[in-house]
């Protein structure tokens, strides 16, 4: 077993991640292989991780806070800050500041930065449970929950930048 295998095996015990949250972030490592195919030099190892652990938070709520508890949470296991980062910034294409301080989430930095954080970040935006979705489909529930013009406006822009279109 490779060392990433161990670190997110031991991760899942250590939280208790159900089920759902491993089928889900396996699906979600799977879907980042449609992206990573278009680059040769991003850190595979580091997208693994991050995609099967990008949704350990949920252990402890389902709400947008997931992803700031999630990384904190490998913080306290002492997790690689790199995977800590995929975690805390992989909400939709990003949460800017003015939407982090609406949303009532601590003073932090929401929109992925690296290309491995946003290739997760991606990569969950096109898994809906554990099924594969099309940015069209995003796009429609994104405007029926009522998200803003900016935040799907990000997304476009994070679909075009990655996906080579």
């Amino acid at each position: 077993m490779s060392k990433v295998d161990k670190l997110i095996k031991n991760v899942y015990k250590e939280l208790e991640c159900s089920e759902y949250i491993i089928d889900h972030s396996n699906t979600v490592y799977k879907r980042t292989k449609d992206i990573t195919k278009y680059y040769n030099n991003v850190d595979k190892d580091l997208i693994k991780a991050g995609a099967k652990l990008h949704d350990v938070g949920r252990t402890v709520t389902n709400g947008i806070k997931h992803a700031y508890i999630g990384a904190d949470l490998l913080r306290d296991l002492d997790v690689d800050e790199k995977i800590c980062k995929i975690t805390e910034r992989h909400i939709g294409a990003g949460i800017s500041a003015k939407e982090a301080k609406d949303l009532g989430l601590p003073d932090r930095k929401y929109i992925p930065k690296t290309l491995e954080e946003k290739i997760v970040a991606h990569a969950d935006n096109l898994v809906h449970g554990v099924k594969f979705v099309d940015i069209d489909f995003v796009i429609k529930k994104w405007t029926k929950k009522g998200m803003s013009q900016e935040s799907i406006d990000r997304l476009i822009k994070l679909d075009n930048e990655l996906m080579n279109r």
